[in-house]
């Protein structure tokens, strides 16, 4: 007898609301990281960033006496690991050499289609033809404000961009898929502290010889992504996808584009364009008719 589908509370406002703190606290995390490796090298920034935030989960693991996952969960974890932990920060580090936050920003919009796309293979998810009608639409309006403004193309940093895109849907999915029985923050949590040995080890070997050549800004940057992108981020996150569905709050990454280059015109004094302001606008339909179409 085939195994019915999960069932997910797709209107959940519970899920919506932490799906999108999650969505502003990554917001800045392509902006902090274009800090860090402006400074630091993109091995160090990676695995010093999930050493770091793996040592403060495992404090919090210990402190709120959490249960062990069970062995059964450690290939999902590892997964995770793989995914949001190593693959997507290393690759994004090593995009940001050569092209710019704003310009590497617009890739995240096509998250959600990836997303999603796991969302089904892993989860289980079925999205009606209109939900994945929407999430194109909503993909190729980001893809083609991307175009539109420009930006200092690169060829390798779009395709590490790409990968890094699909590494990262992966990982949000299975950790979707996990946090409904483990918990959202317990999924991260758990992540981090699988990878800490290895991560470590990488710190230890790509630590910088001069640490006081460092700019501040690169030491901000790298506090950043540690504490909001790779811990407190995924927390609120994983809870919206536990509770919202994997799919359908997935969509909120569509806005992630606008939000950074939003936080990067108020931090960094870059002008916003109309164009943003009706790109944003259309975005924020598509999210709307895809969170709809969903449930219906």
């Amino acid at each position: 007898m085939k195994a019915a589908a999960p069932t997910i509370r797709t209107g959940s406002t519970d899920g919506l609301v932490s799906g999108l703190i999650g969505v502003i606290i990554f917001s800045g995390s392509l902006p902090a990281t274009r800090l860090a490796v402006l400074g630091l090298p993109p091995l160090f920034v990676t695995s010093a960033r999930a050493a770091m935030a793996a040592v403060l989960a495992a404090l919090l693991l210990v402190i709120l006496r959490q249960k062990r996952p069970k062995r059964s969960d450690l290939l999902s974890l590892a997964v995770i690991a793989l995914g949001v932990v190593i693959g997507f920060p290393l690759l994004t580090a090593l995009a940001l050499r050569s092209i710019s936050s704003a310009h590497s920003i617009v890739f995240i919009g096509l998250l959600p289609l990836a997303t999603a796309a796991f969302g089904v293979l892993r989860g289980g998810e079925r999205p009606k033809p209109l939900f994945w009608l929407f999430s194109m639409l909503g993909s190729l309006l980001v893809v083609g404000f991307a175009l539109s403004n420009g930006g200092h193309a690169s060829l390798e940093g779009d395709l590490l961009m790409i990968a890094a895109v699909i590494v990262c849907g992966l990982g949000y999915a299975e950790g979707g898929k996990l946090a409904r029985r483990l918990g959202g923050w317990q999924v991260i949590c758990w992540a981090l502290v699988l990878s800490l040995p290895p991560m470590a080890l990488l710190c230890l070997f790509t630590w910088p010889q001069d640490l006081t050549s460092v700019p501040a800004a690169a030491w901000a940057g790298l506090g950043y992504v540690t504490v909001f992108s790779m811990l407190v981020g995924f927390i609120f996150w994983y809870h919206g996808l536990a509770k919202g569905g994997t799919a359908s709050v997935g969509q909120l990454q569509l806005l992630q584009p606008f939000f950074g280059l939003l936080l990067a015109a108020l931090l960094l004094g870059e002008a916003v364009s109309w164009s943003m302001l009706v790109a944003t606008t259309g975005v924020i339909f598509c999210v709307a008719a895809a969170r709809y179409s969903a449930r219906k």
